[in-house]
């Protein structure tokens, strides 16, 4: 029997579960939040406070921005142990996220394999809210476009400096 948790609606905790779209949602979510604090702090904060000078960056700079990004590790493994858990499996298992080479096979693995159908130790499955899957689903397509425009915007440089240099060089030959 497949139930769906009603109650289990406390994202931020590690207990409980996550599907596939709700974990890349909050995991979007999470990084639209950093880009817009990060965006507001560079409003706030006097730029002399931010900026890198000779000593490296300052000490306040330094301290903001070690607070942010622990504030992101740490909801990044809550929202992974989470995705674990719909996958019956431990939360310790998130630390395998430390492992180079093997971080990258894991993350493939929380992304992509499907969580288990119906009750599980623990607990019921999380209904996937509609925002979160918009959300994820946007999240998926700006992923797939940055991946293709990274691959090919380098592509088409390279043959626009190849076909230009051909240009000069046909231009010169016929002086």
């Amino acid at each position: 029997m497949n139930q769906i948790s009603q109650n289990n609606y406390k994202p931020l905790s590690p207990n409980g579960r996550f599907g596939r779209l709700s974990y890349l949602a909050w995991n979007c979510l999470i990084g639209l939040s950093i880009s817009i604090v990060f965006y507001l702090i560079s409003f706030i904060i006097p730029i002399p406070l931010l900026s890198i000078g000779e000593n490296g960056i300052s000490a306040a700079g330094l301290i903001i921005l070690v607070i942010i990004y622990l504030i992101t590790i740490y909801f990044s493994i809550i929202f992974l142990i989470r995705r674990i858990h719909d996958l019956n499996k431990s939360g310790w298992l998130s630390l395998l996220i430390l492992v180079p080479l093997v971080n990258i096979i894991f993350a493939l693995y929380a992304l992509f394999a499907p969580g288990t159908p119906g009750t599980n130790n623990y607990g019921a499955p999380r209904q996937t809210l509609g925002w979160e899957k918009i959300l994820a689903w946007v999240y998926l397509v700006v992923i797939v476009i940055s991946i293709i425009a990274a691959i090919a915007l380098p592509s088409y440089m390279n043959s626009i400096t190849e076909s230009s240099t051909t240009i000069i060089e046909t231009n010169s030959d016929q002086e």
